[in-house]
C-alpha cells in the first residue's frame, strides 16, 4: 500500500477503520477507497483521512482480480490491514453483494430477534 509517514504512524497505533471500504481496479492499478485512517495527535504534516490509496500488487495478482471482477456481480473488499515484517499489507476478497430479497430477510430476522429479547426482558420483570 502506498502510504504517507503520518498514515503509517496512525496504522501502527491501530486507528484504521475498514467499515464501508472497498477496492477498485483502475487503469494504473488497484486502489483502496473509503478506508479511514485517523490523524495522530503528534503529526506535523496531517493527511487526508479518506484518500484513495494505491495497493502494490504483482501483475498476476491484478490479472486474477480482473478476471474475478469480470465474472460478474462481485466486489473487491478489504478484510483486514496488518503489519508483516515491517510492511503494511491488506487482505482482499471478492465478495457477492446481497440481493433485495436477502436484505429483507436479514431485516426480518433482526426485528424478530429484537422482539424476542424484549419479550424475554418483560417476562423477567414480571
Amino acid at each position: 500500500m502506498v502510504l504517507k509517514g503520518s498514515e503509517v504512524k496512525s496504522l501502527r497505533a491501530g486507528t484504521a477503520d475498514l467499515t464501508d471500504a472497498w477496492a477498485s481496479l483502475e487503469r494504473d492499478g488497484v486502489y483502496l477507497k473509503n478506508m479511514t485512517i485517523q490523524v495522530s495527535a503528534h503529526t506535523a504534516y496531517p493527511h487526508d483521512t479518506r484518500r484513495p490509496r494505491k495497493l502494490l500488487l504483482h501483475s498476476r495478482e491484478i490479472e486474477q482480480i480482473r478476471k474475478g471482477l469480470d465474472h460478474g456481480g462481485l466486489t473487491l473488499i478489504p478484510l483486514r490491514v496488518y503489519i508483516k515484517k515491517g510492511f503494511i499489507k491488506t487482505e482482499l476478497a471478492l465478495a457477492k453483494g446481497k440481493k433485495k430479497g436477502d436484505k429483507r430477510e436479514a431485516i426480518k430476522n433482526r426485528e424478530g430477534e429484537r422482539e424476542a429479547r424484549s419479550a424475554m426482558a418483560r417476562a423477567r420483570k414480571e
